[in-house]
């Protein structure tokens, strides 16, 4: 262990991708005939998570075995003949001197054994005077800049003892219990790509404390992330704040004013005034001061993306002439102008440039934002080392997405890639929309389209991933979260196989018939969207009834087998009920806005429906959508 400006950390080396590398030593039995034969060695002072992960390694033992290994912290005196380590410790260069205990890579793992020890560990940095962070939400104990042994235990419960987390709660955990755990010598070493994965699940983030997934999250290595890429408009209240003293700071319009259009909140800045750049470093140390955990800070611009932005000549001669033509709008004024990647290239690599100057010794990045007038890649501006892109590349659903902007131009996979070539760290950031109901909880699940746009991501500079929201509908979606859960850990990971053992260990004898399920509503998804179809034309009494049947052939094929597989199939079919109750509330509305909100049965049967929903989702891991706010639409009576 070594200090760094407060900055704590514990280390690995080398990256050895896939399966243990088995040596000749004899195997390591931790756990024989109701006896633990190694107890949990933890250091003194270790962060809270790497504690943890000690404490929850000994319990899922317990959990398989039957027996709870103890766990000790600090040196054993003497040091026991086998024992399992748990994060980096100095006295493992003595009882394992064969290891390189040198971590090389943000958030690396190692799992090795030599058939006497066992170490599970990773690249562990803390700042001891910020492990309390509060948020706008909740308040974070134990908060750390990287969390490797702990996702490392998460990793040897999951690959080395199978254990699966199939969906939150204790329904959907799976264990394969056994009188005797035995390790083969290895040594396993991995660091992920996608270094901000907490925000593929934002509602069950840290700090957040929206969504139902808390654990889950957690237990996949999502939420125990390194690389923390916020999402949004930083200058939302830029001219609320400084446009009376400071007017230089926003967007000149053709009117020769200064005048925030369209909106406060939606004011563009002047991005070539360096007072803005001065501005900008004043609030970053603002924040620092706030939060001396944070490492990346916004520069997108206010949302809005094609109304006010700056005509100042300054800010135009950083727009490339060649740049692909868009549309935008001012106060009176309408015109298509050249897409203005370049100029905020330029603009972040100027506040990157005096991020360097001010904090030489830390890893801080500037983020912006590829989106609308700004996703073509530049034509020749090269984003700084220590810029990050988020791009807006909608194609979370698939790789024909395009561009509404451009239908004609590039497809949304081809600008990403076009970034990629540009810029060394993408953060993907896809907004889903709900062209297949995936906001009120329909069965959204195009598992092999998703796969391959997470796999495509990955390949082109992906760094993390921000999506505007997964809303944990369990019941309905629970595959597609799975799935993408897993990629995002490791794009590498084979989705078939992946499902395939999610199905099997899910419901067992009705392994067949559940994928069956799921591939049904997979391909009436696809061709919903595809063809733009109302949902009661795709999801029909015949689909639904087919669905149906192939639930009564799943609970048929676990007769007789452990009562937990028919309890899963129980919260599918309860899916299947709050699927058809949706569809059904779409077709009534559409009757009672024709009868012009005369059609009082249709608007009964409607809340019903409605009260009907709000039970499953209690009792289901459902989000409870409520009628009448944003993503109910226009879906409700009242």
């Amino acid at each position: 262990m070594r200090a760094m400006k407060k900055i704590r950390w514990l280390g690995s080396g080398l990256l050895v991708m896939g399966l243990c590398a088995v040596s000749q030593a004899e195997p390591m039995v931790l756990v024989r005939s109701g006896a633990s034969l190694a107890p949990i060695v933890v250091y003194e002072d270790a962060p809270p998570y790497t504690r943890r992960a000690a404490d929850e390694l000994a319990l899922y033992i317990e959990k398989i075995s039957g027996v709870r290994p103890e766990v000790l912290v600090g040196r054993p005196d003497p040091l026991p003949e086998h024992a399992v380590w748990v994060g980096y410790q100095p006295v493992l260069r003595e009882v394992m001197p064969g290891v390189d205990f040198d971590f090389q890579h943000p958030e690396e793992i190692m799992i090795a054994c030599d058939g006497r020890h066992l170490v599970i560990a990773g690249r562990d940095r803390w700042n001891p005077d910020s492990l309390v962070v509060a948020t706008g939400r909740d308040t974070i104990t134990g908060y750390q800049q990287e969390y490797g042994t702990i996702n490392a235990v998460y990793t040897y419960l999951r690959d080395y003892l199978d254990v699966r987390w199939l969906w939150p709660g204790e329904l959907g955990e799976d264990i394969i219990r056994r009188q005797k755990i035995v390790q083969e010598p290895c040594e396993y070493r991995y660091h992920p790509q996608i270094r901000n994965r907490s925000t593929l699940f934002r509602l069950s983030a840290l700090g957040d404390n929206r969504g139902r997934s808390f654990e889950w999250t957690r237990f996949q290595r999502l939420q125990l992330d390194s690389l923390n890429v916020p999402g949004g408009h930083p200058q939302t209240g830029w001219w609320e704040r400084y446009h009376e003293d400071h007017p230089e700071y926003f967007a000149l319009q053709p009117d020769g004013k200064r005048s925030g259009f369209p909106a406060p909140k939606l004011a563009k800045l002047c991005v070539s005034n360096p007072g803005v750049w001065d501005q900008w470093m004043v609030e970053v140390e603002e924040h620092l001061a706030r939060d001396p955990n944070a490492t990346v800070f916004g520069a997108n611009p206010n949302d809005s993306y094609h109304r006010g932005h700056c005509i100042c000549e300054n800010c135009r001669a950083w727009d490339h002439p060649d740049g692909e033509m868009r549309s935008y709008t001012w106060q009176g004024l309408s015109q298509e102008y050249v897409a203005i990647s370049d100029r905020l290239v330029i603009f972040a690599n100027h506040l990157g440039r005096l991020l360097r100057e001010r904090y030489p010794d830390r890893d801080y990045y500037v983020l912006i934002s590829a989106y609308g007038n700004s996703r073509p890649a530049p034509v020749a501006a090269v984003p700084a080392a220590n810029v990050i892109v988020g791009n807006v590349a909608n194609m979370f659903w698939g790789l024909d997405a395009r561009d509404r902007n451009r239908p004609d131009g590039p497809t949304v996979p081809e600008q990403f890639a076009a970034w990629a070539r540009v810029a060394g760290r993408q953060q993907w950031r896809p907004n889903t929309g709900s062209a297949g109901g995936w906001q009120q909880g329909q069965p959204d699940v195009p598992l092999s389209r998703t796969a391959e746009s997470f796999k495509f991501a990955a390949a082109h500079g992906c760094i993390g991933i921000f999506v505007d929201t997964i809303w944990e509908y369990w019941a309905t979606q629970g595959p597609l979260y799975y799935l993408v859960a897993h990629l995002a850990w490791n794009p590498d990971t084979d989705p078939r196989a992946l499902m395939d053992d999610y199905y099997q260990r899910g419901f067992g004898p009705a392994a067949p018939q559940l994928q069956a399920y799921w591939e049904l509503l997979e391909e009436a998804r696809n061709r919903k969207v595809d063809g733009d179809l109302p949902f009661g034309e795709v999801y029909d009494a015949a689909l639904l009834a087919r669905a149906d049947r192939l639930l009564d052939e799943a609970e048929n094929a676990v007769s007789g087998a452990p009562e937990h597989y028919a309890r899963r199939i129980a919260f599918m079919r309860a899916g299947l009920e709050y699927t058809r109750l949706m569809v059904e509330i779409r077709t009534l509305m559409a009757q009672y806005r024709e009868s012009r909100e005369q059609d009082t049965a249709a608007a009964d049967k409607v809340r019903a429906n409605w009260e009907r929903l709000q039970e499953i989702a209690r009792d289901n891991l459902m989000r409870i959508l409520q009628p009448g706010t944003r993503y109910a639409g226009r879906l409700h009576p009242d």
